[in-house]
C-alpha cells in the first residue's frame, strides 16, 4: 500500500535551518495584494520594513514551505503528486513573528486518516528560535484513493452554517498577475502560472494558489476588525472548498464573536462558488 500509516507517523522528524528577513516578508505582503493605495499608512505596515509587522500566514511561505514537500516524502508515503490536493491548513502562532530571524523548523506526518475514497495526511511544521517556540502548521493533504485502510477517520471541522447575517463583508479583487507574484515566495508550482500544464489538470487557465486565497482572506480580517493588529491574532485555520482564478473578486463574510472571527469566502464572479469554509480566526 503507498501509505503505510503506523511508519508515517512513528517516523523521526526531520529538521532544518530556516531563515528570512524584511524582503521575504514584504514579498509575501505583496503577493497577497497588500500595498494599494501605496502610500495608505494602513497598507504600509505590510510594505515599508521601518514599519513592518508581520501577518502571521507568512508561517506557511517561511523556508519556502519546506516543510509540507518534504512531509509528502516521509517514510511510509509513497504516493502520486497527481492525487493530492491541499485539503485545510491551521496556522498557531505562540509569539509575533519578527520581521527578520533564524529559526529551527522540525516536521512530520502528526496524523494519517482514513476518509474512505481518501487518506488525509497532517503535515506538522514547528519552528523556534533561540527565545523558544515561533509557531506551529498544520497541512491537511488528501491523497484520492489511497483510503479504505481501516484507520481513524479523524475530526470532521466541519461548521454548523451561521443562521444570521454576517457583521462584516468586504470584497477583495485578485489582480491578474498576482499568482506570478505569490510563486516567488516559494510555491512553483506550474499549476499556478502554466496555461498548458493548468489544461493538463483540468483547469482552463491557472488558478490562484490556496494559501494566497488563505492570505488575503486573514489580513482582510486583521484590517477590517483588529485594527491592524497582527499581534493580536493567535491561530486560523480554514477548509479548502475551491478554487480561485486571477481577475475575479473575493466576497470574505465575517461573523464575530468572544475572541473569534468565523469567515466564509466566496468568488463573485462564479455565482458565489465556496472557496474558504469552516474558517476560523481567533485573537486576544
Amino acid at each position: 500500500m503507498p501509505i503505510d500509516a503506523a511508519k508515517a507517523v512513528a517516523a523521526e522528524p526531520r529538521t532544518a535551518e530556516i531563515s528570512w528577513d524584511h524582503k521575504d516578508v514584504q514579498l509575501y505582503h505583496l503577493g497577497l495584494g497588500a500595498g494599494a493605495p501605496a502610500t495608505d499608512p494602513a497598507e504600509l505596515r505590510y510594505t515599508l520594513e521601518s514599519r513592518l509587522h508581520v501577518l502571521p500566514s507568512f508561517a506557511t511561505v517561511a523556508g519556502a514551505g519546506t516543510g509540507v514537500v518534504g512531509g509528502l516524502s516521509s517514510p511510509g508515503i509513497d504516493v502520486d503528486l497527481a492525487a493530492v490536493l491541499h485539503g485545510g491548513q491551521t496556522v498557531r502562532v505562540h509569539r509575533p513573528i519578527p520581521a527578520e530571524g533564524r529559526a529551527v523548523q522540525t516536521s512530520k506526518v502528526a496524523a494519517v486518516y482514513d476518509k474512505g475514497k481518501a487518506a488525509v495526511l497532517v503535515l506538522r511544521t514547528e519552528a523556534a528560535d533561540d527565545e523558544g517556540p515561533l509557531w506551529t502548521n498544520d497541512a491537511e493533504i488528501f491523497v484520492r484513493g489511497e483510503g479504505g485502510f481501516g484507520g481513524e477517520r479523524g475530526p470532521s471541522g466541519r461548521h454548523a452554517e451561521m443562521a444570521v447575517a454576517p457583521n462584516h463583508t468586504v470584497e477583495r479583487p485578485v489582480r491578474e498577475d498576482q499568482a506570478l507574484l505569490y510563486r516567488l515566495s516559494g510555491d512553483r508550482n506550474p499549476l499556478h502560472a502554466d496555461p498548458e500544464f493548468a489544461r493538463k489538470a483540468g483547469f482552463d487557465r491557472p488558478i490562484l494558489h490556496g494559501l494566497c486565497t488563505y492570505g488575503m482572506t486573514l489580513k482582510a480580517v486583521a484590517d477590517t476588525l483588529l485594527g491592524g493588529d497582527v499581534a493580536g491574532i493567535r491561530s486560523y485555520r480554514t477548509r479548502f472548498a475551491g478554487v480561485v482564478f486571477p481577475g475575479e473578486t473575493l466576497r470574505i463574510r465575517m461573523w464575530t464573536g468572544d475572541g473569534h472571527v468565523r469567515v466564509a469566502v466566496t468568488a463573485v464572479e462564479r455565482d458565489e462558488a465556496p472557496v474558504l469554509a469552516d474558517t476560523l480566526v481567533e485573537h486576544s
